[in-house]
């Protein structure tokens, strides 16, 4: 038998390649018709996949404890929680309450409702830039929202900033339909009838979105004004003396303020509430050298300042250029839209955090970063102004690579397993869970002492957020728990007094506490005099973990 001729060999490779870059052409043309078709959700499916990847791996912190501690209770001890404390978050521990019921608690699914929120998010980010300027605009504010640090630090977060992001740009969106509507005359009501609604929601479920109705206020009233002056120029200098209808008239202001002023009354029992409780943020400080560096990078940027350097210049870039392309002798329709994308992307970043920096200086201290979530949308859109203004094209691209590069190391840092205030909850938890005779005939006991730079929270939060280490473990020090008190965290009696009485059976102890401020050496005196000697100690981040034995 002959061996086969090489060129047969050769053509058939050449024919199997081309075929091969054939499909991968397809592929590539089939995805970018899918992103021009459909960009919300392309991008928003894309913001969930980088929002979720990995978000398991950084241990629970202090705050999210917080939630993981009221949506696992009852529906009475929550509500009698929320009369005490943390009401300005009550709707969201309810949600997740429902949600911990459907899926039950890990860590993963702790933070998997805020990684399909700033999905969300970005598919709604999509859809305000589409309106305001395009699919183009659209689709690059879309992914640098994604990219901003701020929105990887949220989304992989078990509170509820990033579901404040998607209700700051819902609201938004549903204001500009009504006001198009108004003008067109088209079921306005009905859109109004929903931006009240969606105010008053929005509000519920954090009180600062209030701040997004405020701004939107500023918005009309800037579009109003600059209306006012284009009809002014075209009446002078138009021969037909025809002139464009405004975007804002007295309808539209009128309809805003009566379904503002109907959100208000709505949910001014809860504002009441929530205000009476403002002594859960006496830990904000007051204005100082270290605000400055919260505004300009802390809130949007993390703290990596070469981002925000770059961030800041590029959204100054954004609104000059557009500023200068309206003023034109003759701006095209592009031009007049972007610029409305301005008026309506600046108050929405600048006046949230002006007013909680004015309260603050004026005594009443409500400024930290993660309370100026709600206007990273807004952020996003003003840096996408800029890049879209790049020509040629394959340069708008290498600038949003650019921005993506640059983002990275900090979407990893958010993801190691210390993360999140360098807590090692994790790793405490699974020293107990391998340290502990799980097969002894006694009980295990556990003292929690205070969670370090929280003196008044026990580690009983340890024991909350990673159940299945501290399984069966009997409690010695507790005196009574965060939901008899209808407040957030249990209370430890007296050493002495408390945990000898609870001893029976008892072969075995660990003392949980924070480096600082513990009950350590009061524990050991204790212990001791019960029979009871050290077997070994661990420290681990912030947390010291002690063994004892009978």
């Amino acid at each position: 038998m002959s061996s086969p001729r090489t060129g047969s060999i050769t053509v058939r490779h050449t024919s199997s390649a081309r075929t091969l870059r054939a499909r991968l052409r397809d592929l590539a043309l089939a995805g970018r018709d899918a992103v021009v078709r459909t960009p919300e959700l392309t991008v928003g499916a894309v913001g969930v996949v980088v929002a979720a990847a990995f978000a398991w791996v950084p241990s629970v912190w202090y705050d999210e404890a917080a939630t993981v501690t009221s949506a696992q209770r009852s529906w009475p001890a929550l509500w009698a929680e929320l009369q005490n404390v943390d009401a300005v978050h009550g709707l969201y521990y309810a949600l997740v309450h429902v949600w911990f019921a459907l899926v039950g608690y890990t860590p993963f699914t702790l933070r998997l409702p805020s990684a399909l929120a700033i999905g969300v998010a970005a598919g709604l980010v999509v859809a305000l830039g589409r309106r305001l300027g395009g699919v183009r605009l659209g689709v690059v504010s879309g992914l640098v929202f994604l990219v901003l640090p701020r929105v990887a630090w949220a989304g992989t977060e078990g509170r509820p900033y990033a579901t404040v992001t998607t209700l700051s740009v819902l609201l938004t969106l549903v204001g500009l339909t009504a006001v198009r509507r108004t003008r067109s005359g088209r079921h306005a009501t009905r859109w109004w009838v929903a931006y009240g609604a969606v105010a008053a929601v929005s509000v519920l479920f954090n009180v600062y979105l209030a701040l997004a109705v405020v701004a939107h206020g500023v918005v009309l009233l800037w579009t109003g004004i600059a209306d006012r002056d284009a009809r002014r120029t075209a009446a002078v200098t138009a021969r037909t003396g025809r002139v464009a209808p405004a975007m804002v008239d007295r309808r539209v202001v009128v309809r805003w303020a009566v379904a503002s002023v109907a959100a208000a009354a709505a949910v001014s029992p809860f504002v009441l509430l929530a205000a009476g409780q403002t002594k859960q943020v006496g830990w904000i400080t007051g204005i100082g050298w270290a605000t400055a560096r919260q505004v300009l990078a802390t809130a949007w940027f993390g703290t990596v300042w070469p981002y925000a350097a770059l961030a800041w210049v590029l959204m100054t870039v954004g609104v000059v250029m557009a500023a200068r392309a309206v003023r034109a002798a003759h701006p095209d329709t592009r031009d007049v839209l972007r610029m409305q994308a301005v008026r309506v992307a600046v108050p929405l970043t600048v006046v949230p955090t002006a007013l909680l920096v004015g309260a603050t200086a004026a005594g009443e201290h409500l400024y930290t970063p993660k309370y100026a979530s709600l206007s990273l949308p807004f952020v996003a859109l003003l840096i996408g102004l800029a890049i879209t203004a790049i020509r040629p094209r394959r340069w708008l691209a290498l600038a949003v690579v650019a921005m993506v590069l640059v983002s990275v190391p900090t979407s990893t840092k958010v993801r190691l397993p210390h993360a999140k205030q360098d807590s090692h909850w994790a790793t405490a938890a699974a020293i107990v869970d391998r340290e502990r005779n799980w097969g002894t005939d006694g009980d295990v006991g556990i003292i929690h002492g205070s969670v370090w730079g929280h003196p008044t929270t026990t580690t009983q939060v340890i024991s909350d957020t990673y159940p299945d280490a501290f399984t069966g473990m009997r409690d010695l020090a507790v005196t009574q728990t965060g939901a008899e008190r209808g407040q957030l965290w249990d209370v430890n009696g007296d050493v002495a007094t408390t945990v000898p009485a609870r001893l029976d059976d008892v072969d075995e102890v660990f003392f949980v506490g924070g480096k600082s401020r513990n009950i350590r050496p009061q524990v050991t005196e204790t212990l001791e005099g019960q029979g009871f000697h050290v077997v070994r100690w661990w420290h681990t981040g912030t947390v010291i973990i002690w063994k004892y034995s009978r």
